[in-house]
């Protein structure tokens, strides 16, 4: 990613809000201005900082269990293919039930504290990840895995030397995807349950009817999920040269 891009789609974006509160006459109440925001944000420097703590502790504690479990999941899949034909279509099912059903039932079963947050997070990126990981390996060229066959290479060896450096592509596209999603499901998870969090000063800000506060939270998530995604998308350049 290009940051001198991103900066000016900023840049744009800002000038296009404050448009649009100018031409429709929108009370701050409604739309306040990006100098509204602006202000929010030094006025509740503090708060924001303590609140984006646990969000950021969350997310990528989250983002790291949901690349590992779902990595571990797409090699056991290539190494078992009964177990792909056991296990796929549950996992598929299981993203049909939607997010926002089961965190309240993952705040129940784990409490309230940091570990449903994770939990949250871990189902929304174990999909994502297992799915790129295990159709780049499926995707690897047939000449090369003939070859593999021809020299006697264990399916061990052969997931090492010759699927995962083919799939290393598809993979870094779901990391990219999860780094996404990993800040979303921390917000999401607490939405339903939590007193501390971006989450919940969200919730606390809209109670109020703070809009101003309201978008400078969502500004924060914004730049934070940014922040993330740069960083993953650095890492994926650095895994693709090094193969």
């Amino acid at each position: 990613m290009n940051l001198r891009y991103l900066s000016l789609s900023l840049l744009l974006l800002l000038a296009l809000w404050q448009m649009l509160v100018w031409l429709g006459h929108w009370p701050s109440y409604l739309l306040p201005t990006p100098f509204d925001v602006a202000r929010s944000f030094g006025q509740y420097y503090h708060t924001l900082l303590l609140a984006a703590i646990p969000t950021l502790i969350e997310t990528v504690l989250g983002f790291i269990l949901g690349v590992c479990l779902g990595s571990l999941f797409a090699l056991c899949l290539a190494l078992l293919p009964w177990l792909r034909q056991l296990c796929l279509p549950l996992l598929i099912i299981s993203q049909a039930l939607p997010i926002f059903a089961l965190a309240p039932l993952l705040v129940l079963w784990f409490g309230f504290g940091m570990l449903s947050k994770i939990a949250v997070i871990i189902l929304m990126l174990f999909f994502p990840v297992a799915s790129a990981l295990d159709d780049g390996l499926m995707r690897t060229p047939r000449e090369q895995l003939e070859y593999a066959a021809s020299v006697h290479c264990s399916k061990y060896r052969l997931l090492y030397h010759v699927q995962l450096p083919n799939a290393l592509p598809a993979f870094t596209t779901g990391l990219k995807l999860s780094a996404c999603y990993a800040p979303m499901g921390a917000i999401i998870a607490e939405w339903v349950g939590a007193s501390q969090g971006l989450g919940a000063l969200l919730l606390q800000a809209n109670a109020q009817l703070d809009i101003p506060l309201v978008f400078a939270t969502m500004i924060l998530i914004v730049l934070f999920t940014l922040s993330i995604y740069v960083a993953v998308h650095g890492l994926c350049r650095y895994l693709l040269r090094r193969t």
